[in-house]
């Protein structure tokens, strides 16, 4: 496991410690550069995941929401949606990760950051020690706009409530906001991303961490760094909190 993540590390272009003397280059990454510097990578401790404390109840409100999505039309992006992407994942996760809207592969097959942009979102959670199953990811939309556009305003207020009804019945203790778009829809504000990160925001009372799009990165790939530099913080600021599920214990 530790030999796999860093063939992730390695292929994200995360600086990392090589022990001297390690010379073996990772199968498949021969040719990705590893640099020595002087940060510390501490190994990941397992993902503890809540469980509901009413599970019949806490699945019919997963339902009717769920149903609710899918029958919308409170947009014009029901005319031309193939289907609603409502979003994948641990339904009590401590992590939600939200991006901005769902594009051609998502509107195909129904589940959020499933192209290139979700294979790299993968590798970047394998990097921090999570799994997509361990998480939560959804949109600020639940249908494609047409040719990739931006999301407009009131398609985000008429989409926000299944958002805020997610959140409510996941309870993460973090959300990490992926790209401008989610950022600011979510932030409602103007600021550019530049800006917004490396602060603990708030959504509706939870933490938020503000990141780039892995299809931003996908174009951008020196950027790699700075998503895992949000990352390292979204940790730090989730290892500062309370866990209210030992408190109760």
């Amino acid at each position: 496991m530790d030999i796999r993540r860093q063939q992730y590390l390695d292929a994200l272009g995360i600086i990392r410690w090589v022990p001297r003397g390690d010379a073996a280059e990772p199968a498949g990454f021969a040719n990705t550069p590893i640099i020595s510097v002087a940060t510390t990578i501490t190994p990941p401790m397992p993902v503890a995941l809540r469980q509901s404390p009413n599970t019949e109840s806490n699945a019919r409100e997963w339902t009717e929401l769920e149903t609710a999505v899918r029958s919308c039309t409170k947009c014009s992006l029901h005319a031309t949606r193939t289907q609603t992407v409502f979003g994948v994942g641990h339904r009590h996760a401590q992590w939600m990760f939200i991006g901005e809207a769902p594009g051609a592969d998502e509107d195909r097959q129904g589940e959020p950051f499933v192209g290139r942009a979700g294979q790299l979102l993968n590798a970047i959670l394998f990097a921090i020690g999570l799994k997509r199953e361990e998480v939560y990811i959804a949109n600020v939309l639940k249908c494609r706009p047409p040719g990739n556009r931006d999301p407009q305003p009131e398609e985000v207020i008429q989409c926000e409530p299944y958002l805020l009804r997610q959140i409510e019945l996941i309870k993460p203790r973090l959300i990490v906001a992926l790209g401008r778009h989610a950022a600011h829809s979510l932030l409602k504000t103007e600021v550019p991303l530049g800006k917004l990160r490396g602060q603990r925001l708030s959504y509706h009372g939870t933490p938020l961490i503000v990141t780039y799009h892995p299809a931003y990165l996908l174009r951008n790939p020196a950027d790699k760094r700075k998503v895992w530099d949000d990352l390292c913080l979204a940790k730090t600021a989730m290892a500062a909190m309370p866990d209210p599920d030992r408190e109760e214990s």
